[in-house]
């Protein structure tokens, strides 16, 4: 009964009785009440007529969540209906919002009451005024400022007001309002700020009320960023916050807008006003902290204010150096100062908190990139050529001048660099190679998840330490072999000091000469492994090994220049992999293959003093050498020697190796296939089924390495693994059929099933893999041909036998590399492929968007190398089976997980655009392109499918271009049931997009709707300006607001990071030279 009273909202609303539903919802009731009053809520507020109760319920609510709740209602009708509304209604609730805050904040005692309630009640006034300001209400800003004046409580809240619409306007407006509707508030708010300034000059030299200061230094950081700069330099602004700073009550929040002053950079006319207010910053805060604190143990101790101060610190001088370091370098005077204020930033790096460091590292790198990048061409010509890989002729004028002043630079800059080294150094963040940590006990354990953070914060530092080495590679060499030297004589040894030293010596691979970096290893790595040999305790062993793994696999350029070292490190890693530490094994596995792909031509051919191939003595050892490891680590052995064999030219002794490496698992496959043909049942055995799977991993691993040399192995076990395949399988379906789904998830099912998925992935390996290898077209048709047909029973007739439960994705994925690889000489299979997996896959996957994931992605996958190169073949299906091909690409695309949704729309892309260039053209598009326009609308307008926005774009920017393109030459409406004679497909199009769009969005005008179509289709040749109206179009129909709209902008995003790996590749050591994909010149 009450739940009725309160939804018939014909009368005016009985507010007791929604405080008391408000009430039940957010109380301690029952489960059942509190769903009743959700249910009720939700009611309510989706109801349109809701909104004109608000009045009424704020006036009389008792309950402050019930006033929320009104509000809420309130936002959405603001945000989405807002400009429906007849202007009465807008102006009613314009203005009795306006009273309401006004009255509460007249009163010093009810606007401390109900803060809460009158910062909910500014923010939506503030979202008013993003619809009615500056058009609708002109004296919007006047109007505030004279309020404020008319008490000290309403000055306060005048200043949040003004706080969150300068926020809104600048820092969240993309994605959010139109562009065209940001420049307007913009202008605006520039060309109204003159009475802003002047109310704030005023509280600032006249209040007496903290938290009026407070809330006025508040906004002024907020409007710093942008005002026009004579309203800081030309009037009293910059000299009354410098006044503030030294009052504690004010020094975080004056910091703060100083900051924003401080990074503010529009050319050198205010030079010497930053100059004054960066000299009497610095003279107050010796003042107030000396240049000699310890930092760190200030931070350690400070309260919440005096830890956030010394992050404030860090972002002034990180903002104010950023834009204005070389108005300080210019006269002695300012030189002392800017060093003095370097030294504070210095110290303040070495503070405990990932924040204040990050600061601190962004500037550090940006500083030593730029005198990098000024001292570029200033080293020694010869130096210049080594490093960079190329001839730079010295410009010999270079030491007068221009040249002079770098130098002079170089110089000024070289003391705080070298302590800049010594930080880098000792706060060296840990690379992803290495999997040996400390844990919160003080153990040493192997790590068991990456943490991110730490990566991001390792490439940057290591960025920043190579910059630092290219400026000064004498001093750099110095102090890490000078902290080496203490690790040696145990003056500074712990594992820390260690790591990171460790850490710094292995990022700055391929940034030195060759022989100034051969000179300096050799240093290294006898020193760490005498520390090795003099360390006692198996922890501080397990450390020192895990540091010599990773330096060494950092220099694989000084390695395969010196093989008795890369001998010695090999057989270091072969005692490692000895020892039983968690952790040690899995790195000297990791390390040694990483070793093994940059120098493997060192281990085929006679080295000097050596009467074989390192590879031949390995294979002879090879059982002892891997006696402790564990079945992956054995896998990756074994990857790293088919790595070596790889490199051997000659085929003989390539197959001498090969069969030598494969004699111990062949000897046990040899026996498993000899009692499975005695009898059938040893094969069902667990720890015989777990042998096969050993077994066709170590075959994985050796194929993914060895490429096309690996066919005589896998010829020898091919037809008798798919026979095993076959069993297995059989043995799946018949577990599932007798035990149900849950059988599925049994420890023998799961076993077998792993068995099937390393065979696929076997196959799949080599033939992907032989491609590398083998140039010839006719060799990989060969092979194809070879494994191709015994497959077609085994692996695709299973597939379509087996119960949905027991077939593998895995299939899908091998068609897929099949079909990628063999292009259109498989057109001939393509029914047959279609025929065994198309309709069985389709019922597993269509029931939901759960079930079944990874045969998702993977159907899709095969799909899309179908369709990209045995076009022929989907254009001969039947009507109904290429209506089944595209009803399921339409699924893939509205799918939320993005991999499936990206795979969908580049297959329909690539459709697209195979059908435009076909026979086929005006009949496929007259079926279908109205049902794709819609789909792509419907899911370019869904928050879900954000991440799909580029794709979405080109093909709404394909089917534009199409319809108005030649390709097209018959109607592509049905002629039966349209009876208007459209002149063209082009104008067709525009009245059913117009159509299609304005039944979508009832809340955008006719006219706003044809604007957008007909702009489309005008910009449809400039792909840019086609991005920006649909965004814009996303803004006006409110799909997208007040949400994260990062993936609108996606494609720019990944062009300056391209940009910006171009740049680090011309510089040397910034990409470490394990990541280059080079042809290791190694002979």
């Amino acid at each position: 009964m009450a739940a009725e009273k309160l939804r018939d909202l014909s009368q005016p609303m009985d507010v007791a009785l929604l405080d008391a539903t408000v009430a039940a919802f957010y109380g301690t009731g029952s489960k059942e009440e509190r769903a009743a009053a959700d249910h009720i809520l939700r009611d309510l507020q989706h109801n349109p007529d809701m909104w004109l109760q608000v009045v009424h319920i704020l006036s009389s609510a008792q309950n402050l969540n019930t006033k929320f709740f009104a509000l809420q209602v309130l936002e959405g009708v603001i945000k989405y209906r807002w400009n429906a509304l007849p202007v009465e209604q807008r102006d009613g609730m314009k203005n009795y919002i306006s009273d309401v805050i006004v009255k509460l904040s007249s009163d010093e005692v009810s606007f401390r009451r109900e803060r809460l309630y009158v910062n909910k009640l500014n923010i939506i006034l503030v979202q008013i005024l993003k619809h009615e300001w500056p058009a609708r209400w002109r004296s919007f800003i006047p109007d505030l400022v004279a309020a404020a004046k008319s008490s000290e409580t309403i000055c306060e809240n005048c200043m949040a007001i003004l706080k969150l619409l300068s926020e809104e306007v600048f820092d969240f407006s993309r994605g959010e309002m139109t562009q065209q509707k940001i420049k307007e508030l913009k202008q605006s708010l520039n060309s109204e700020f003159k009475l802003i300034h002047e109310l704030c000059l005023y509280v600032l030299s006249a209040s007496p009320r903290a938290e009026l200061i407070r809330a006025t230094l508040a906004t002024l950081h907020a409007f710093l960023s942008w005002i026009p700069l004579g309203y800081i330099f030309e009037s009293p602004l910059l000299e009354t916050l410098l006044k503030f700073f030294p009052v504690p009550a004010y020094r975080n929040l004056t910091i703060q807008c100083l900051t924003e002053v401080a990074a503010l950079s529009f050319g050198d006319f205010y030079n010497m006003e930053y100059v004054k207010m960066y000299s009497i910053f610095m003279v107050q805060l010796q003042a107030i902290v000396p240049s000699t604190t310890n930092f760190v143990e200030a931070y350690a101790n400070g309260n919440s204010e005096e830890q956030a101060f010394i992050q404030n610190l860090a972002l002034f001088f990180t903002s104010f150096y950023k834009c204005h370091i070389r108005v300080l370098e210019s006269v002695q005077e300012n030189i002392t100062i800017l060093l003095v204020g370097l030294e504070y930033l210095i110290n303040i790096s070495y503070v405990d908190d990932i924040e204040v460091f990050k600061v601190c590292l962004d500037y550090w790198n940006s500083l030593v990139s730029e005198l990098f990048d000024s001292n570029h061409n200033l080293d020694s010509p010869a130096g210049v050529a080594n490093m960079m890989g190329l001839q730079m002729p010295m410009l010999l004028g270079m030491v007068d001048g221009k040249g002079s002043q770098l130098l002079q630079r170089r110089q000024l800059y070289a003391g705080p660099m070298s302590k800049l080294r010594l930080l880098m150094i000792c706060r060296m963040a840990k690379p992803e190679e290495v999997l040996i940590v400390e844990d919160e006990n003080g153990n040493i354990v192997r790590e068991t998840m990456k943490d991110n953070d730490v990566l991001v914060q390792y490439k940057i530092m290591r960025e920043t330490l190579i910059y630092l080495a290219h400026l000064d590679h004498e001093d750099t060499e110095k102090q890490m072999l000078t902290k080496l030297g203490k690790q040696l004589i145990g003056e500074d040894f712990t594992w820390n000091n260690l790591n990171t030293l460790c850490w710094a010596i292995g990022s700055i691979s391929g940034s030195m000469a060759e022989e100034q970096e051969n000179r300096f290893l050799v240093m290294v790595i006898r020193d760490l492994l005498n520390l090795c040999e003099i360390t006692k305790g198996k922890d501080n062993k397990a450390v020192i090994a895990s540091n010599i793994m990773y330096v060494v696999g950092q220099y694989p350029r000084f390695l395969r220049a010196h093989w008795k070292f890369l001998k010695t490190v090999v057989n270091k890693l072969f005692e490692f992999m000895h020892e039983t530490h968690p952790g040690v094994q899995d790195m000297a596995c990791d390390t040694f293959l990483k070793i093994v792909q940059k120098c493997r031509r060192k281990f085929v051919i006679v080295q000097v003093g050596e009467k074989e191939p390192f590879v031949s003595e390995l294979l002879t050892t090879l059982l002892t050498t891997i006696v402790d490891l564990e079945p992956h680590q054995i896998h990756s052995f074994y990857e790293s020697v088919g790595n070596m064999i790889q490199a051997e030219t000659d085929p003989l002794r390539r197959g001498e190796y090969l069969q030598k490496l494969m004699e111990l698992p062949n000897q046990k496959w040899g026996e498993i296939i000899g009692q499975a043909r005695q009898s059938v049942d040893f094969l069902k055995d667990q720890d015989v089924i777990r042998a096969v799977l050993n077994i066709l991993q170590t075959n994985t691993s050796v194929a993914s390495s060895l490429g096309m040399y690996f066919m005589p192995q896998i010829s020898m076990i091919f037809l008798d693994m798919l026979n095993v395949y076959r069993m297995y399988s059989e043995l799946i379906s018949t577990s599932i059929a007798q035990g149900g789904p849950h059988a599925s998830r049994t420890s023998i099912v799961k076993l077998l099933r792993s068995v099937k998925r390393e065979t696929l992935k076997l196959i799949e390996t080599f033939l992907e893999q032989a491609e590398t290898f083998t140039d010839k077209a006719e060799d990989q048709q060969h092979i194809g041909k070879q494994f191709l047909a015994p497959m077609m029973d085994h692996v695709l007739g299973d597939y379509a036998r087996n119960l949905p439960d027991a077939r593998e994705s895995e299939v899908l994925s091998l068609f897929a590399t099949i079909i990628n690889k063999y292009k259109g000489t498989m057109i001939e299979n393509v029914p047959r492929i279609f025929e065994a997996v198309f309709q069985c896959t389709l019922e597993m996957i269509t029931k939901n968007f759960e079930d079944y994931p990874e045969h998702r992605l993977k159907f899709f996958s095969l799909l899309r190398a179908i369709a990209a190169h045995c076009f022929p073949a989907l254009v001969h299906l039947s009507s109904e089976q290429l209506k089944l091909v595209l009803d399921s690409i339409i699924w893939a695309f509205r799918h939320t997980e993005r991999n499936i949704a990206e795979t969908g729309l580049n297959l329909l892309l690539e459709m697209l655009q195979n059908f435009q260039g076909s026979e086929f053209c005006n009949q496929f598009h007259r079926t279908y392109f109205l049902t794709i326009e819609q789909e792509i609308f419907a899911v370019l307008t869904d928050t879900f499918h954000k991440p799909g926005f580029k794709l979405h774009v080109l093909v709404l920017q394909h089917l534009f271009s199409l319809v108005e393109s030649a390709a097209l030459t018959e109607p592509i409406w049905d002629t039966a049931t349209v009876s208007y004679p459209y002149a063209n497909n082009g104008i067709f199009v525009r009245e059913y997009t117009v159509k299609l769009l304005s039944s979508s969005f009832p809340n955008m005008t006719a006219t706003e709707v044809t604007q957008f179509v007909n702009v489309l289709f005008e910009s449809k040749g400039d792909i840019s300006s086609f991005k920006d109206h649909i965004r814009d179009f996303l803004v006006q129909s409110k799909e997208f607001s007040a949400q994260d709209n990062k993936d609108l902008y996606a494609e720019e995003a990944a062009a300056q990071r391209e940009k910006e790996r171009q740049r680090m590749l011309s510089i040397p050591g910034l990409i470490a030279p394990n990541e280059i994909q080079d042809e290791m010149v190694d002979s």
